[in-house]
């Protein structure tokens, strides 16, 4: 198995529970005020990954969804997350989010019960890197609500790197937990935050 296209992939805390139900809440229900919330998790995952950044200055970089999508949801959530998450300056962070720099150029199936080799099939092609031109040469923070298999995020990633970009590294708020051993989370402080989740809603 080759390795994947990027430095490290960091989640908050495991898609259960509590951050499950939120995220759910958020994307399906229209929960607005979870942004906010879910935003402060990524932050705090962001941070982790800090000290190994260090001065890369990377660009946020949130996994897009098609317009007929974004049409039906009326919005990204991994955008809205995103920009949640950089009002807080995580680790100190020289963080900024250029709009639209990927794009979903063509929709794709949902992902759930296709083989891994469906799964690649369904998104390759479907992302477009625009400006590279901004991209060459510059650090990548890649992010999205959740990390499930890790094909799209792959994906992504490639594009991405066609374009020009140097180091990617992925963050998101929860994974599932049969995941790409590449990625990290920490359940105990998942545990400590989520249970506030109910008071701050």
């Amino acid at each position: 198995m080759s390795p994947p296209p990027f430095v490290r992939a960091t989640a908050y805390g495991a898609y259960e529970g509590g951050l499950g139900e939120l995220i759910h809440l958020f994307k399906y229900e229209q929960m607005r005020p979870a942004a906010r919330v879910l935003g402060n998790l990524l932050a705090e995952a962001i941070e982790w990954l800090a000290p190994e950044i260090g001065e890369a200055r990377p660009l946020v970089v949130p996994v897009p969804l098609h317009k007929t999508k974004l049409r039906q949801r009326g919005f990204n959530q991994s955008e809205l997350i995103a920009r949640a998450a950089l009002k807080l300056k995580p680790g100190d962070l020289q963080l900024e989010m250029p709009p639209l720099l990927l794009v979903r150029r063509r929709a794709t199936e949902s992902q759930t019960g296709l083989t891994r080799s469906q799964r690649g099939e369904n998104v390759r092609g479907a992302f477009q890197a625009r400006e590279p031109e901004r991209i060459a040469g510059r650090s990548i923070l890649l992010v999205d609500d959740v990390f499930t298999t890790g094909t799209t995020i792959a994906e992504c990633a490639h594009v991405l790197h066609r374009a020009g970009a140097e180091r990617i590294w992925v963050v998101t708020v929860a994974r599932v937990l049969k995941s790409e051993p590449k990625l990290e989370h920490k359940p105990e402080q998942q545990r400590r935050q989520v249970a506030e989740v109910r008071d701050l809603l």
